[in-house]
């Protein structure tokens, strides 16, 4: 549909997987009445942080072709409609930054250029602070006008002699994912699009300098650089102390010594006029790709909190505490049962011991009495031995009558009565009910 209404344009050949989107096409294209021109087509579909209504998104875009400045790459159409966009630009044989720092061929695929660099080598230091600068100018920039970003890397940096022009301007008015969006989404002071950005210049300055991007991030330590100013301005961005406090301002990075002294000859004129209602709208967009950032960083936050302790809990060291732990609460539980044990048969022993003297008591007998007295004195000797199975004796109707062979009990209520010294003939006649004896219903 595109060339049936523009058909100036024709496609000399595509150019495969020369970048890394997996859903953004290229083409080398030229104008049929300027044949020796060449120009690259890009093509991709709509991103996830896409917020703009349809209408806003394709007046921004269009409104990509005026933009000039001296450190923004020139767009010559740009079209967006409801599912996708196409923008045409200049095709540089120089390639970009990316294609000089791995000494790459801008049309050969992605991986074939950057994954497996034949020599790692950094670049010159007036090299990284002309680029520097010039990249951190544009940035500043694009934040007064209320511009988004967020897709700052060196292949989204064209070279052009000694000047760097910023590429792919429309990926966040498309809401397309950030190159480096897997390592600022892990730390939640970058949250906005300008903390994004100097964290992705962290990332490009480190490339520039070593030739290479950086292992891990965080950065504990730094290899040796061309200048402490280099290193100074990494410190500052992607050292763990940087992560945990925020990023800088960019215009607090063109203060620092390694750019404040880059005299910048480019004496064009920057001119990109937004109009206030899409100002508006872009604002709007921006709030919203920082608040889905936002949520994405927490959920992160709480699956590497669940991860952790997983892994602590799953480490061999805490598997021999919890063993250890588990042998010690089973030996204190089957300690507890078995006084808990203990003490009901003692219990049980003395229930018996107390249903076997009962059938000894009569209601005339000073029996029970002599052994509540007891009980009060502390220094009674304890009473001898009971024999449970004792046979009852053959009739308690007269049990004052001495009988040739003594009763324990009869002896046992003597001696008490001997001790206390009181009269039987103060005790109240009790009445005693055993129901020690079996019940058949």
């Amino acid at each position: 549909m595109f060339f049936r209404s523009e058909p100036k344009w024709e496609v000399v050949e595509p150019l495969k997987d020369i970048g890394w989107r997996i859903r953004k096409k290229y083409f080398l294209m030229k104008i049929k009445n300027q044949p020796k021109e060449r120009l690259v087509l890009s093509w991709a579909d709509l991103g996830p942080d896409k917020y703009l209504s349809d209408k806003d998104l394709q007046y921004a875009v269009k409104l990509l072709s005026s933009c000039s400045h001296p450190y923004i790459y020139k767009v010559t159409l740009a079209i967006a409609n409801e599912s996708s966009a196409l923008v045409i630009r200049p095709f540089s044989e120089k390639g970009t930054l990316k294609d000089l720092i791995y000494k790459a061929k801008p049309k050969d695929p992605f991986l074939k250029k950057y994954c497996n660099p034949k020599k790692i080598q950094g670049l010159e230091l007036q090299q990284i602070k002309t680029y520097g600068r010039q990249i951190l100018e544009v940035l500043k920039f694009l934040h007064e006008k209320g511009f988004p970003y967020g897709h700052l890397h060196s292949a989204n940096v064209m070279l052009d002699g000694d000047t760097c022009r910023l590429l792919d301007l429309e990926n966040s008015l498309l809401g397309l994912p950030s190159f480096y969006r897997s390592y600022f989404s892990q730390f939640r002071k970058i949250n906005t699009l300008e903390g994004v950005d100097v964290h992705c210049f962290g990332h490009l300055l480190f490339e520039m300098t070593y030739g290479r991007p950086p292992d891990t991030i965080p950065v504990e330590s730094f290899p040796p650089a061309p200048s402490a100013f280099v290193v100074s301005v990494l410190e500052s961005i992607l050292t763990c102390e940087a992560m945990k406090n925020g990023m800088p301002t960019v215009s607090r990075l063109l203060q620092m010594p390694l750019f404040s002294d880059v005299l910048l000859t480019n004496s064009e004129k920057p001119q990109f006029k937004v109009p206030t209602k899409l100002k508006e709208a872009l604002k709007i967009s921006k709030e919203c790709i920082e608040k889905r950032l936002t949520e994405e960083q927490k959920l992160f936050h709480q699956h590497r909190r669940l991860t952790r302790a997983q892994s602590h809990h799953g480490s061999e060291e805490e598997k021999k505490k919890r063993k250890i732990l588990a042998r010690k609460k089973s030996k204190r539980s089957a300690y507890e049962s078995g006084e808990e044990h203990s003490a009901k048969y003692s219990n049980s022993n003395n229930s018996a011991g107390s249903g076997a003297s009962s059938p000894l008591t009569s209601p005339s007998s000073p029996t029970p009495p002599s052994t509540a007295g007891a009980s009060s004195i502390p220094p009674a000797p304890p009473p001898p031995p009971l024999t449970p199975a004792a046979p009852p004796p053959p009739s308690t109707e007269v049990p004052m009558q001495p009988s040739p062979r003594p009763d324990v009990s009869t002896s046992r209520g003597a001696l008490l009565s001997s001790i206390q010294n009181f009269q039987k003939g103060t005790l109240k006649k009790t009445q005693t009910c055993d129901y020690s004896a079996p019940r058949i219903s």
